[in-house]
């Protein structure tokens, strides 16, 4: 017996292999649905600059989206950003982008912003953001070409080219922060959501 105790089918409107793995070890029933919208467009037109309302704006935008097409569901949607400074990273489109945002952020601390919002009915019922300080070691070139060699494709799914749950261990000393909100998701406060609107059985 599953711990979802909503009426209708939890939503995650994203396709992320880490987010759904999160959900999934927490027992949660849930189906994972692409939220199909311009993360880039909307960040222009809403003219902010704060990493951390760029994130809770998209994470909003992708639970609506999907919200709105299946009335009923709780839909979470999620985003993160990667600020260095004041300065906000995107995914990298290939191995040159990726191994210069490496090179920027190698000896320095980033900021991981990782925003929750969920939709009921089209209306946001429950949003949150978390943050970590990561700071990556110095490496050198060779260092950073055997990273991507070895991460091979990868580095161009995640902000930062790396992913913390599988290569991308190996480029930090030190990180605070909790490990569900490094990999996009802050699950404690999303869970005790659920529990205060008595959707999840513990």
């Amino acid at each position: 017996m599953g711990l979802w105790l909503g009426k209708h089918p939890l939503i995650l409107a994203s396709q992320s292999s880490a987010r759904k793995m999160l959900l999934a070890n927490a027992g949660l029933e849930f189906k994972a649905i692409t939220a199909d919208i311009d993360e880039r467009g909307i960040q222009l037109a809403s003219a902010l600059s704060n990493p951390r309302e760029i994130a809770l704006l998209l994470a909003r935008e992708k639970a609506k989206a999907i919200s709105a097409n299946h009335p009923g569901s709780y839909v979470i949607g999620a985003d993160q950003t990667l600020a260095l400074g004041n300065r906000l990273f995107n995914k990298p489109a290939g191995r040159p982008q990726a191994l210069a945002q490496l090179r920027d952020l190698a000896g320095n601390s980033h900021e991981l912003n990782s925003a929750v919002a969920v939709a009921h009915d089209s209306k946001i019922v429950f949003e949150d953001v978390a943050v970590a300080h990561m700071t990556m070691r110095e490496m050198t070139e060779d260092e950073l070409s055997a990273y991507l060699d070895a991460a091979g494709d990868a580095v161009t799914t995640s902000v930062g080219a790396y992913q913390l749950e599988s290569l991308g261990i190996h480029l930090f000393e030190r990180i605070e922060g909790d490990h569900f909100t490094i990999l996009g998701l802050p699950l404690l406060p999303l869970l005790a959501f659920l529990r205060r609107e008595r959707l999840v059985a513990v």
